[in-house]
């Protein structure tokens, strides 16, 4: 995964939006203080500050701190907002310090904080925290996988193990639990200094049968200090000490419980609340801003997910806000990106399916929502209805990038048309999209509307690229040879076995080329076994996944596409306005883009329904090899044509615009027609509901697939030590354990088999 380190959350403050009402605070944020250097509590500092939950107190609690010139900088923190506290107290190390400041937290407050004075948070830790207990009340305390940054840097994403966690703690020590059960456990309670106090603390709380909820979201970062220096560096020093109560506290445990891990399939049939009883809404007040509810699967690398993304990025920041909602389990490569210029809730990582409705209502009410937006969310279309019928007046737009006859027959097409009552209109990428969408499924003409997707012009700029420097640094050896481009997920839509055959086709002809593929898929591994077996491996090149495009670009003749699935491909528009031409299938929008200037479109023989049959017909294969030989013969007339087409009608600027003035026309003149039919369905409120029931148990086996896979590829899950584990967990429950193992059950049942075992090294049986 590349995570970007440098995008620290607390790096910049943002303004803090006030609410409508104050309210005494939910939650306490507990810092320990002690001489910390202004650079370093400073982002902190911003980082709460810049949460997106706003009914909170943070109490700093100075333990004894010399260093005059940081208590001069804590004075200036306590000034900068009226729930910021500092108490001074004489130095006792961290665990006292701790304690002390949940001692001082309101009674209003259900939850703790604890977070140290040179950590940070992502800005919607605390509201997706209180949110996932607040819907569990079984549970104890909540956390995240987490950063570390500073004199190491790494991503720590660990299943919880509460086994494993008596061997080695694999948590850190930024965490927010239920108040109750802090006090109930005792605190810290330690008076040591440096004595692994935060591990201390999970024993303690497992001892009880507590366990927590892990989110999934990276949301946690976590100072990493030179190894001389720091309190766990201390602890280290001071080992043997440390771990002498570490022992005696994993010595009382008798019983673990599993935790509550993100994301999981947990929906059947449930009643869908719709709003969580007793739970606060902060009310921020209204501004000059329209504020776009936005609804995604999710943000990973793509050219869907590269137009929400040039949307939120591009978009007038002053005019214009975004709230992100992604509803499919994924690692969200792009997510950082994404969290730059809008504010995002992955809810699949923090919340039971059946609370989403809950917490959109939430947000909706919160943030004064004034457009809802969904984009290829298949969860969002089936819960417009019962969104327009709560909110008539709240306009509803979607966009659709094609129509997939091999999915659902006409994929989000058939979505955009079937949920047409409630949705104000629908823009497509597209005129070929458009005209199916009134031709075939029936779409009101003056509901549908072209937004082409655009180029960032000025970054597919080929003057700012070199590229020899470029051959040089991939290692390809290109001299007097074409090199053609192949820019896509190595995937069946794609059609990379067609890719081969035109390969093999033009090597019969010329051998003067090179082809280069970039990209990744699950397709990538059995094309190139294919390609050595067809004896053309020395004419092509796989460069893998490629983050920037534009060299690829750069050091090419031709991109090409073989897609039996388009909108219009953002490669066509990079290849382009990189000065590139390209030869492309005919499917979707694409011949709206390449015309005869710019490059050729290639008849596609194959139907969308056959997509994985791989014997493609001989004239197809032969039309891009002609394709190809005749943009080499006339090869700088193409491409001298190519980077002005894009600047005509095709960056992104025009894109921008184009969305700009919808959404200020559609929030100034929403669709009667839409507003009245939301009144309407507001008697029916239980029908609409069940769009989002049939929606949540008909996709609960593909959720339940993303779910695993995710956590497959992305958590370290140790599933040696967990098998053992419940091995021998299910063996102790048996009749045959019991009768073999007689003095062992009533030792258990007196609680004293654990503390014996440690003592006198008794082995499991």
């Amino acid at each position: 995964m590349n995570f970007n380190y440098s995008l620290e959350p607390g790096r910049r403050l943002k303004k803090v939006e006030e609410t409508v009402e104050e309210m005494e605070p939910q939650i306490t944020v507990v810092t320990p203080f002690y001489n910390t250097r202004k650079e370093l509590i400073q982002g902190t500092v911003n980082a709460i500050l810049n949460q997106t939950y706003p009914y909170f107190e943070w109490l700093i609690i100075d333990d004894g701190s010399t260093n005059e010139e940081s208590l001069e900088n804590l004075n200036k923190i306590e000034k900068m907002d009226s729930r910021i506290k500092v108490f001074h107290k004489p130095n006792e190390g961290l665990a006292q310090t701790r304690d002390y400041g949940a001692r001082q937290a309101s009674k209003s407050s259900k939850y703790l904080l604890f977070i140290d004075d040179d950590d940070q948070i992502d800005n919607t830790f605390m509201e997706c925290a209180y949110w996932t207990l607040e819907t569990h009340p079984e549970a104890t305390w909540a956390y995240a996988d987490s950063v570390g940054f500073g004199a190491q840097e790494y991503v720590w994403r660990k299943w919880y193990n509460p086994e494993r966690q008596k061997k080695e703690n694999n948590l850190v020590s930024i965490n927010f639990i239920r108040k109750s059960d802090f006090f109930e456990a005792g605190g810290y309670e330690l008076k040591e200094k440096s004595v692994y106090e935060d591990w201390n603390f999970w024993l303690k709380l497992i001892a009880r049968k507590k366990y927590p909820i892990r989110m999934s979201s990276i949301s946690l970062w976590y100072r990493r200090k030179d190894v001389t220096d720091g309190e766990l560096a201390k602890a280290r020093a001071n080992h043997e000490k440390a771990m002498s109560y570490i022992k005696q506290t994993a010595s009382t445990i008798q019983e673990t419980k599993k935790g509550i891990q993100y994301p999981k399939q947990d929906y059947n049939w449930d009643s869908i609340p719709d709003e969580i009883k007793d739970m606060p809404i902060p009310v921020l007040k209204k501004n000059n801003k329209i504020k776009i509810l936005m609804m995604v699967p999710w943000m990973v690398t793509g050219g869907g997910d590269k137009f929400n993304l040039d949307l939120v990025k591009n978009s007038n920041q002053d005019k214009f806000e975004f709230i992100i909602l992604s509803t499919l389990p994924s690692a969200n490569e792009w997510k950082q990106e994404f969290e730059q210029y809008a504010t995002v809730y992955d809810l699949t990582s923090f919340l039971d399916r059946k609370y989403w409705i809950s917490f959109i209502n939430y947000l909706i009410q919160k943030n004064n929502i004034d457009l809802i937006l969904n984009t290829c969310c298949q969860f969002g279309y089936n819960a417009l209805p019962y969104l327009k019928a709560r909110y008539p007046n709240i306009p509803i737009l979607d966009y659709v990038h094609m129509e997939e006859w091999y999915w659902r027959n006409g994929g989000y097409s058939r979505d955009a048309a079937g949920f047409q009552s409630v949705i104000d209109k629908t823009l497509v990428c597209n005129r070929n999209s458009e005209e199916i969408l009134k031709n075939y499924f029936g779409k009101d003409k003056e509901e549908v509307e072209t937004v082409y997707i655009g180029v960032d012009q000025e970054k597919f700029n080929p003057e700012k690229y070199a590229k020899e420097e470029i051959l040089n640094k991939l290692g390809i050896k290109a001299e007097n040879k074409y090199i053609l481009s192949y820019i896509c997920r190595i995937a069946n839509q794609k059609r990379p076995y067609l890719l081969l055959e035109i390969i093999k086709k033009l090597k019969q002809k010329m051998d003067n080329f090179l082809v280069v593929v970039a990209g990744d898929g699950p397709m990538l591994k059995e094309i190139k076994n294919k390609a050595k077996a067809m004896k053309i491996s020395e004419n092509i090149i796989f460069l893998g996944n490629c983050s920037d495009t534009a060299q690829i670009y750069a050091i090419s003749d031709i991109t090409i596409n073989c897609s039996i699935k388009e909108g219009i491909a953002l490669t066509s528009y990079e290849s382009l306005s990189m000065g590139v031409p390209v030869i492309s299938s005919d499917v979707g929008g694409q011949k709206e883009l390449i015309n005869k200037d710019v490059g050729k479109v290639v008849k596609c023989y194959q139907k969308e329904t056959e997509i994985n049959n791989y014997n493609y017909q001989e004239e197809e294969i032969e039309q891009y090899v002609t394709a190809i030989e005749e943009i080499i013969h006339h090869i700088d007339a193409y491409k001298a044509n190519c980077r002005k087409r894009i600047l005509d009608e095709f960056t992104i600027k025009s894109m921008i615009s184009k969305m700009e003035n919808i959404f200020e026309n559609t929030v100034k003149t929403p669709n009667t027609k839409k507003i009245e039919n939301g009144k309407a369905l507001k008697q029916c409120t239980n029908l609409t509901k069940e769009f989002i029931t049939s929606h949540m148990m008909g996709t609960a086996q593909e959720y339940e697939w993303t779910a695993k896979e995710f956590n497959k590829n992305n958590i370290d899950r140790d599933y040696e030590f967990e098998q053992k584990q419940n091995k021998y967990d299910y063996y102790e429950q048996t009749l045959e354990y019991k009768i073999k193992h007689p003095i062992v059950v009533v030792l258990r049942k007196l609680g004293i088999y654990d503390k014996l075992k440690q003592i006198i090294g008794w082995e499991k049986h």
